[in-house]
């Protein structure tokens, strides 16, 4: 079995400008024809240090792809590097000149000179044709190994990987294994918490292996085998998965690409459920999960962003004094704001999540740092207060995934 590394080639990655999700899709299809992936770089264009990176590569990994760097200007500079690398001359390819070339008369455009660049290949390379872009890809390979040297662009990065690359990896290595992987998201325990309950699957497990990662406010346990087809991988995490699960009962919410949204959007749709939705912290995410994972059943969704747009909803259902009162006491305030949405709405189900506007100012709320979460159905209110370390992105994804969890164990548990 190979054991390969992914070099990812562009200043504009150091620099923040671009992410590298090239790299991540090539890890993920590595992953899947059963190749061990060892190492990845991002390496800018700068020649002394991408030769130093592609040489350290070659020597140490089986298989080396690279993407980025053969386009036709100055900076791109992966085929050169290449070919000193490798010890080689570059090569020009007539007929990959003409086709480029040809290119660009269909496209009604007259080719700079600069494009001529991308038909030189390191000599003995094998030609890639790439139908979506004018820079072919090439693969060389050396007594050290393979390189797969690949455009940047991702749409045409991921068609000669998908039609190119992985039918040669699939002939040279012989491929007869694959690696399959269960993702099984945990809710409601931080990763100690988790480590605690599977933590001798961690420390014992082979094949498969069990690796646990956390997220703001979800913890994914993943499970990987290899084996001889995907089936047999299968076959292996069952046992597996199994024995996670009964350790974590109802913690577990959903696998592999579920999301939170997409089991309440579930569950909302099965039970023939409306929703209307109240918060502030958040501002908006809430609904707008829900909206993307079950629109027909989000009947309203209320941003507030001061006292008095909680006071306007609250009179809705309330008398003048029986707001103000409400105001000094937290849990009764975001219960009767998941009624006075509903009811508002005209929706089966109403839920509110509400924090202080200002972490210094401590009036109308929660103490500073607090949460308060609420699902009803007009007649019972299931409630939670979670404490939040501040008013960053990761705390109002971290909220927002709590309410989710809250409306998913109303339907689960039932009110309250």
């Amino acid at each position: 079995m190979p054991n390969a590394e992914i070099v990812a080639v562009g200043s504009e990655l150091l620099l923040g400008q671009i992410v590298d999700t090239n790299s991540a899709w090539i890890a993920h299809r590595l992953t899947e024809l059963g190749i061990n992936l060892f190492y990845k770089t991002v390496v800018g264009d700068n020649p002394g240090r991408m030769r130093e990176v592609i040489s350290r590569a070659l020597e140490r990994s089986d298989l080396v792809i690279t993407s980025g760097g053969i386009g036709p200007t100055r900076d791109d500079l992966t085929r050169e590097i290449v070919a000193a690398v490798t010890g080689r001359d570059l090569v020009l390819d007539s007929q990959l000149l003409e086709e480029i070339r040809d290119r660009f008369r269909r496209r009604g455009q007259v080719m700079t000179p600069n494009n001529e660049r991308q038909a030189y290949m390191p000599a003995g390379a094998i030609p890639v044709r790439n139908p979506n872009g004018t820079a072919p890809a090439f693969i060389l390979e050396d007594l050290k190994g393979v390189i797969f040297v690949l455009p940047g662009v991702p749409f045409e990065m991921k068609w000669l990987f998908e039609n190119e690359v992985e039918p040669y990896l699939r002939r040279k290595f012989d491929l007869s294994e694959t690696i399959a992987y269960r993702v099984l998201k945990v809710v409601g325990m931080g990763e100690s918490a988790v480590d605690q309950r599977v933590g001798d699957l961690i420390a014992n497990s082979t094949n498969p292996t069990v690796g646990v990662l956390a997220h703001p406010g979800q913890v994914d346990v993943r499970i990987t085998a290899k084996a001889s087809s995907r089936d047999e991988a299968m076959r292996l995490i069952a046992p597996v998965e199994a024995e996670v699960c009964q350790a974590l009962g109802s913690h577990v919410f959903a696998r592999d690409n579920e999301t939170m949204e997409d089991i309440v959007g579930h569950l909302l749709r099965n039970n023939n459920k409306s929703i209307a939705v109240f918060e502030d912290l958040t501002g908006g995410l809430l609904a707008g999960r829900l909206q993307q994972a079950a629109p027909e059943n989000l009947v309203e969704g209320i941003i507030a962003g001061s006292p008095a747009s909680i006071r306007r909803l609250l009179k809705f259902s309330r008398r003048p004094q029986d707001v103000e009162a409400l105001l000094q006491d937290p849990a009764a305030l975001t219960a009767e704001l998941a009624r006075a949405v509903r009811e508002q709405a005209g929706s089966d189900l109403g839920v509110a999540l509400h924090a202080l506007p200002n972490p210094d100012e401590k009036v109308e709320n929660l103490a500073s740092g607090e949460t308060s979460i609420a699902v009803t159905d007009g007649k019972e209110v299931k409630h939670r207060i979670y404490r939040i370390a501040g008013r960053g992105q990761a705390d109002r994804v971290r909220m927002t995934l709590n309410a989710l969890e809250l409306i998913r164990m109303a339907f689960l548990e039932g009110l309250p």
